[in-house]
């Protein structure tokens, strides 16, 4: 600062640097530090994942229904027998396709019961306890949904080609109707399984960027 004696008054003039300008430092303002703007987008990317968490439970509970309401009502009596035999296959004359049933009904009565806590998740983005508890029991769900369908898978894979080993009958080289459900009901299955896997995922990351 250089300071000049005008009229007994004493005039502070700021010294300007060399391009000009004016360097005026004050020690008694604060340095204020602008905060990046990622709130806002991290609260929307958080919504984002919610909603996509929603969807995919609605499409999960709609594979997982369509599986044990196919398998459910898989059944065929060929037009031929005997005054002794009928031949008749259902569903449940195998245990594996009874469990395969009840576990998917029970994926599907889950996910339903999880879209409260789905919406939770979409009203408050922010929050962990709903997202906790949601992932834990998709990844319960996902073992569960995988152990039916793959038991379904050796059971209708041993009717399409049989086993010569044990003797065991491709049966569906007769019964064509029922093994074409009983595969339809596993191919659901096994579609309920990869969004049940999307949405451990989903929860995964959401649960990431809620610790940041």
């Amino acid at each position: 600062m250089e300071s000049k004696q005008i009229d007994d008054e004493t005039v502070l003039i700021p010294k300007s640097n060399s391009k000009g300008k004016a360097v005026v430092a004050d020690a008694s303002s604060p340095v204020v530090a602008t905060p990046k703007a990622t709130l806002p987008q991290r609260g929307k990317w958080k919504k984002g994942l919610a909603i996509f968490d929603f969807v995919l439970r609605l499409c999960a509970a709609a594979a997982a229904f369509a599986a044990a309401s196919t398998m459910g009502q898989t059944e065929q009596t060929l037009p031929f027998f005997t005054q002794f035999f009928q031949f008749h296959a259902e569903y449940n004359d195998l245990p594996t396709f009874t469990y395969f049933v009840v576990a998917n009904a029970a994926a599907g009565g889950y996910l339903v019961l999880s879209l409260p806590f789905s919406i939770v998740c979409i009203v408050r983005p922010h929050a962990v306890g709903p997202r906790l508890l949601l992932v834990v029991l998709d990844t319960v769900m996902t073992a569960l949904t995988i152990s039916a369908a793959g038991a379904a898978t050796a059971i209708v894979y041993l009717a399409h080609n049989g086993n010569s080993i044990t003797n065991w009958l491709a049966i569906c080289l007769q019964f064509t109707d029922f093994c074409q459900q009983a595969s339809g009901g596993v191919v659901a299955s096994f579609i309920a399984a990869v969004i049940f896997m999307f949405l451990v995922m989903n929860s995964a990351l959401a649960l990431k960027k809620t610790s940041h």
